[in-house]
């Protein structure tokens, strides 16, 4: 699976790796060594996430319930905890960097292909 900026046209990842079930979202990225620049991971359902026992930063994108992106955090460092918006139904971790090499803006609308 892709993700796509709809409005800007720029491919977000090319190997989209989805948490749904309780275990996957609980583990997320823990333990990872890194995630690699095309890869991400979508967290479903999510309103929020740490980097606890991860070995490197992230760029976070809050989605809603359309795939609009209505918070961004970048670069978040490892072992915090990442900051909770009220819209937030879903997350995606991107590598560190991503959002703003890709221009990825508040409000962009994102699609998984």
């Amino acid at each position: 699976m892709k993700l796509l900026n709809l409005d800007t046209g720029e491919l977000l990842a090319n190997n989209i790796l989805v948490a749904k079930t309780f275990y996957t979202r609980l583990k997320g990225l823990m333990f990872t060594k890194n995630l690699p620049s095309d890869c991400a991971l979508h967290i479903q359902p999510c309103r929020g996430i740490h980097t606890f026992f991860m070995h490197y930063s992230i760029d976070v994108l809050h989605l809603d319930s359309n795939h609009k992106i209505v918070a961004i955090e970048e670069n978040l460092q490892p072992g915090k905890i990442g900051n909770t918006y009220p819209c937030t139904v879903e997350v995606v971790e991107l590598c560190a960097g991503k959002v703003q090499e890709t221009k990825t803006k508040i409000g962009n609308r994102l699609q998984f292909k």
